[in-house]
């Protein structure tokens, strides 16, 4: 690569399997996450429940297995087998150097699924643990480890305090779902208490793939059947709603500096969604009777102006990249899981930004992620 840092933009860690079991208050402590053993590996139960995207091999057993021998890859594995970087810090800070990443921006691994558990006193005690672990984990090398934090917003008013708590502990951005329920969707004034924080600490929100809050519908658990393969193709469809919903009732007009990302779900979908959401706003019924902007803008200027994009190796996506925007894009490792591009991430975004000039090349790799997140 050039003479440019690499940051990426979505790195994982592991969660300790005492974590949640030594750490939680002694009221949650039956219902915390802990690890059980089972025929095919691993899994995480909460609160009763198998955490069924979580599978160890999916998480971090089988780092770079698909380069080499993809054929023996399973959802299911152990702990023994996951690398060690996922959960000591020194040890990522050594993957980091093998694989070129100077900074490594950090979301959870079965925290991920913990927004599908319905109890949002349980959900809350969860992240708060979760979020004191990683500020540690950070310690460790505080310039290269950037931590994202978790954010429940079951209460908007306790979640946007949580947000200013933790950004003054020195968390860089915070998640929030990627899909909340159906009655509390992101168009609803309700959340402008959380937007207006967020854009006051010059906190971006993410949108991480599998995410769902319980109450969204598909893929959170509330219905029979839980998580199924043929949503996996599909994850995007959760933040188009969801951005739809922001832009399309004036959030990002009424909250101008607010970034919100979507992470992990890749790009190509983008030119489409952004052609059918001017096309909805200018000429639809339902678009010309809904919110009209009070600025001279179109749909999809919000989304350039407001929305950032992580992605691994969409290449299809770098090709439309002048459609989707060149400083919305990315770079991410997905670092330990199964489809990460470690340790191939040099050789990888060599070959997909091929095209690309040094310029775009250097905000991609790194230079948007660093605006973004004000490293």
């Amino acid at each position: 690569m050039g003479n440019y840092r690499i940051i990426s933009s979505d790195n994982h860690v592991f969660e300790l399997p005492d974590l949640w079991q030594s750490r939680i208050e002694s009221k949650f402590k039956d219902r915390a996450p802990r690890i059980h053993r089972e025929e095919d590996g691993d899994w995480w139960y909460c609160d009763g429940k198998k955490l069924e995207g979580a599978g160890f091999g999916f998480a971090g057993a089988q780092t770079g297995r698909r380069f080499e021998e993809a054929e023996n890859l399973t959802h299911g594995d152990s702990f023994e087998n996951i690398r060690p970087g996922g959960y000591i810090p020194e040890e990522q800070i050594k993957d980091m150097e093998l694989d070129g990443v100077d900074v490594s921006i950090l979301y959870p691994t079965a925290g991920l699924q913990l927004y599908k558990i319905p109890d949002g006193l349980l959900l809350t005690a969860m992240f708060r643990v979760y979020n004191d672990w990683v500020a540690e984990f950070c310690e460790a090398s505080p310039n290269r480890l950037k931590g994202i934090a978790m954010i429940n917003i079951d209460d908007v008013n306790e979640g946007a305090d949580d947000l200013e708590h933790r950004a003054n502990e020195g968390f860089v951005g915070a998640m929030i779902p990627v899909y909340p329920p159906e009655d509390r969707r992101y168009d609803s004034s309700e959340y402008d208490r959380l937007w207006g924080a967020a854009q006051g600490l010059e906190m971006p929100l993410s949108l991480h793939v599998a995410t769902n809050r319980f109450g969204s519908g598909e893929n959170d658990g509330s219905k029979i059947g839980g998580a199924r393969v043929g949503i996996a193709p599909n994850q995007d469809f959760f933040p188009r709603v969801s951005i739809s919903d922001m832009i399309l009732s004036g959030v990002f007009e009424r909250f101008p500096k607010l970034q919100v990302g979507v992470v992990e779900h890749e790009l190509s979908w983008v030119p489409f969604f952004l052609s059918r959401l001017d096309y909805t706003y200018d000429q639809q019924g339902f678009g010309r009777e809904g919110y009209r902007f009070k600025e001279d803008m179109q749909p999809s200027d919000y989304f350039h102006r407001n929305v950032f994009l992580g992605f691994q190796e969409d290449e299809l996506g770098i090709k439309l990249r002048d459609l989707i925007g060149v400083d919305n894009l990315q770079w991410g490792s997905d670092y330990p899981h199964m489809e990460s591009t470690f340790p191939k991430s040099q050789e990888i975004l060599e070959e997909i930004l091929g095209d690309c000039t040094e310029e775009e090349k250097a905000k991609i790799a790194g230079g948007n992620a660093a605006r973004v997140y004000r490293l």
